[in-house]
Parts: C-alpha cells; sequence; structure tokens
C-alpha cells in the first residue's frame, strides 16, 4: 500500500489516487495491492471494515435511515466530530467514508503534527480545489490533543468549506473542543462494542482465509469466544490482537483448539474504561455517588470496586465518601461521617489491598444511612445570603469584649449565656437583624434529624413566642 509520509500525516496513495485516475481506478489500485501489504499488519488493520454494513455494533450512528448514512451515501458529509472509547471504530468508521465519498482524503495525527502542518495541507487543499474542484476531508486522530489555540487553526478553513473536518476522540468534544469549532461540527456518539458485535467480529476473524487468521486451522471454544468479548471491555482492537495472539500460540503449540488455558495463557490482565484525569472518571465515580444516594449498597460496591481495579487513587474514593456523608447523610446519621473519615485513616494505615476491606464497610453503612441533604442546602442557602447582603454588621450583644473600654462602647451588652437558664436555651437573636427570621436548616423526618427537627421547631416556636409578647 503505497503510504506517503509527511510530518505526522500521511495520504494512502493506492486507496486515493491522483484525480485524473477517477475514484474507481483508485478503488481499485487498493484492491490490487492489498494483499502484499496485509501480510505484516496486525488482524485489527487487515480486518478493518470498508464498507458501512461491515462496521459493527453502531446501530444508532450509522444504521439505515441515521444522519450520517444518509450524508455518506449522498456524499455531503459535513464537518464531524467522532467521539467513543478506543477500539469502537473511529477510524475504521473515518476510513469508510473515504472509500464512499469522492474527497480527497488525508490523514493526520494530533500527537506527531502541529499547526504548520495544517497550513501546508490547507494550501494543498485550496490548490485541489481551484484545479480540480475536489474537496479535501482531513481525518484528525486523537484532536483533543491539540490546544485550543491550535485547534483555532482548523476554523476558518471549516467555516470558509476549504476542508471537510472529521477529528476522533475519547475524551468528551464538549470539553475539549473549542466552542466555536464544535459549533460548526457534528457530533456522533460511538459506543463501546456490545458482546455480540465482538464475538461475531471473532468468528469471522478466525473463518477468514484471506485476511483473517482462517489459515492457521485453529478454532475458537464458545466459552473461549465469550471470555475474549468480556475481556475486550467493548474494545474491538484490544479483542482482536488477544485473539490473534491466541491463535498464534495455540499454532505454534500445535493445538487446534483456543480454550480457556490458551487464553489465560497470553491474556495480560483486564483493560478497564477508566482513566483518572478524563470523562471516564467522572462518569464512574457520578454512579458511585449516584450508587450511594440512592441507598444501593451492591451497586456503590461495584463501582468503587470498578475504580479501585482501574488504577484509581483509594484516597480519592475516601475523600468523596467524607463529602457524601456530610452533603447526603448528614444530621440523619451523624456517624456517617465518622466512618467516612475511620476508612480514610484505615487506608492511610493500611494501604491496598487491605483497605479496601474498611473501604467496603464504609461504603455499604452509607448507602444504607438514612438520607437528609438538609445541611447542605443550609450551606448554599446561607451561602447566597452572604454574598447578597454582604458584610452585615455583628449585633452588638454578639461581640466580644476583652477590654472595659469596649464594654463601654455596648460590646457584649445584654448578651444572655444559655447555661445560665432552663434548658440551657434563650431566645436571643443571633442573625444579623436585616436577616433575623431566616430559616435555612430545614431538617427531615429521617433518622436522627427527626429528633433535631422536633427539638429546634420547639426553640423556634420559643423565639416566636418571645418576639409576639415583646
Amino acid at each position: 500500500m503505497g503510504v506517503c509520509f509527511k510530518a505526522g500525516c500521511f495520504v494512502n496513495l493506492d486507496l486515493f489516487a491522483d484525480i485524473e485516475t477517477g475514484v474507481e481506478g483508485a478503488k481499485a489500485s487498493s484492491k490490487s495491492t492489498h494483499g502484499a501489504a496485509s501480510a505484516n499488519q496486525p488482524l485489527a488493520e487487515r480486518l478493518r471494515p470498508t464498507t458501512l454494513d461491515e462496521l459493527q455494533g453502531q446501530v444508532d450512528a450509522i444504521g439505515p435511515g441515521s444522519f450520517l448514512r444518509k450524508a455518506i451515501e449522498a456524499d455531503e458529509i459535513p464537518s464531524l466530530i467522532l467521539w467513543g472509547p478506543p477500539g469502537c471504530g473511529k477510524t475504521s468508521l473515518a476510513r469508510v467514508i473515504a472509500g464512499q465519498t469522492k474527497g480527497h482524503f488525508v490523514l493526520f495525527s494530533a500527537v506527531l503534527s502541529g499547526v504548520k502542518e495544517v497550513r501546508e495541507i490547507v494550501a494543498e487543499a485550496v490548490d485541489r480545489w481551484q484545479r480540480f474542484q475536489r474537496r479535501t476531508i482531513l481525518f484528525v486522530d486523537e484532536i483533543h490533543r491539540f490546544n485550543k489555540a491550535q485547534q483555532d487553526a482548523f476554523l476558518p478553513h471549516v467555516e470558509a468549506g476549504t476542508i471537510t473536518l472529521i477529528g476522533a476522540t475519547t475524551e468528551n468534544p464538549f470539553f475539549e473542543i473549542n466552542s466555536p469549532l464544535l459549533s460548526r461540527c457534528r457530533v456522533v456518539r460511538l459506543e463501546p462494542l456490545g458482546q455480540e458485535s465482538l464475538i461475531a467480529l471473532a468468528k469471522n476473524a478466525v473463518s477468514d482465509v484471506e485476511k483473517g487468521l482462517g489459515s492457521k486451522g485453529v478454532s475458537v471454544d464458545d466459552e473461549s469466544l465469550r471470555a475474549l468479548a468480556r475481556i475486550a471491555d467493548g474494545d474491538a482492537r484490544r479483542m482482536l490482537n488477544l485473539l490473534e495472539a491466541a491463535v498464534e500460540h495455540a499454532s505454534r503449540q500445535g493445538l487446534k483448539v483456543v480454550d480457556q488455558g490458551v487464553l489465560e495463557t497470553v491474556q495480560t490482565g483486564p483493560s478497564l474504561r477508566y482513566d483518572r484525569a478524563y470523562e471516564e472518571h467522572y462518569n464512574v465515580v457520578s454512579a458511585f455517588i449516584k450508587s450511594m444516594r440512592g441507598s444501593d449498597p451492591d451497586a456503590a460496591m461495584y463501582w468503587m470496586v470498578r475504580m479501585l481495579e482501574a488504577g484509581e487513587d483509594p484516597g480519592f474514593i475516601c475523600r468523596r465518601m467524607i463529602i457524601f456523608a456530610a452533603e447526603d447523610v448528614g444530621n440523619a446519621d451523624p456517624r456517617a461521617l465518622q466512618v467516612a473519615v475511620a476508612a480514610k485513616d484505615a487506608f492511610e494505615y493500611l494501604g491496598l489491598p487491605e483497605a479496601a476491606i474498611p473501604m467496603a464497610q464504609a461504603v455499604t453503612y452509607l448507602a444504607g444511612a438514612p438520607k437528609s441533604n438538609a445541611s447542605y442546602k443550609a450551606l448554599t442557602s446561607a451561602q447566597k445570603a452572604v454574598r447578597q447582603y454582604g458584610s452585615l454588621e455583628v449585633p452588638m450583644h454578639l461581640r466580644n469584649a476583652p477590654h472595659p473600654k469596649m464594654a463601654e462602647l455596648g460590646y457584649s451588652k445584654g448578651y444572655q449565656y444559655p447555661h445560665d437558664f432552663k434548658g440551657n436555651f434563650t431566645t436571643d437573636e443571633y442573625l444579623p437583624k436585616e436577616l433575623q427570621g431566616s430559616v435555612w436548616y430545614h431538617p427531615v423526618e429521617a433518622g436522627y434529624e427527626k429528633t433535631i427537627g422536633e427539638r429546634l421547631a420547639y426553640w423556634r416556636d420559643l423565639r416566636k413566642q418571645a418576639k409576639e409578647g415583646k
């Protein structure tokens, strides 16, 4: 396969032959050279789909009647951002677009190239359009690797139609892509491949004699196929790489079937979709918190273990539990905060793997505790009042008087020490005059907070009676 490397970008000269040869000639050239190149390519590369129907598992994005399928079939591709996890088919979809449209296709890596190369590609695109009326489709892999200033380099050319941009990213484009550029692109969300799609890919790879592993004479039993799909965790590339390694190992050992023993030999461990700095991190943490809030200890335990198995810092998980204990359990069970802090202390004292045990105790306690966010809501209400009213004066009776002269000025005058009164309570006002009567803490009728609510209601009633009696 003829490939022209140019400062990190490359143009497939066989698939996209010179304009005068025509599209059909380019596709024929690609087919004629495929066999020679495929021998040294990884299985995942050899089996890349060439049509929309060969793409697995993306029914919503490219199924019959979808926006993208119609656009490809009509050769009216807008600028796109393909967003999805590794191995879901972003690059394969881009190459299918290249093979089924008439544009000149340029592949470009944001890891290897910069703005200088973008300018060169744009200059060539302008010339190509002026000379041949042929548009340029620029595929930028890992576009999120460009910073916001570098992304700006695409903006005028996408807006002018000089290039049709197809960006691929594993990260959330609404956070990682410039808003002006994003507004000129259609975001297409690609999902991780399901187990049935992965199994279908594996079966095809094992049976395909020309491009797959069929010439090896090795089959894969059903249990191992399911295990492959499970280990791959939605990533077709990972599954095909593992399948290739398993079949090669079985072939060298003179085995005719890939079974669980062969898989265990070549497997390097599970690959969980999780990145401590990016979207999947926030997705899993969100699921963890919401499971505890929803009083589901089993789901909360699952998400916690997902994080631990993927290498998340246990200290981060403990900090989230401490916040949750105060925000979502609160005074409905004041012991929850103690349990969460104790889990953090246990982690710092024990370390993994033993620390997972007290962490498990904490997460089940928090999920099973009565819930109240009344303290958190009181906090946000008080913050709003402070920002709205600014620095209101502290009432004189609440001010400290460490010097006799300050007492002469009225500091602390009239303050009633609650412990000198029956029930350790007085009807004094403690808010600034402008805020007196405000109630921000509304205890719920759950757990211990129900008792707190009854006590506060009694005291508030006493204050009301005292105020009305004056």
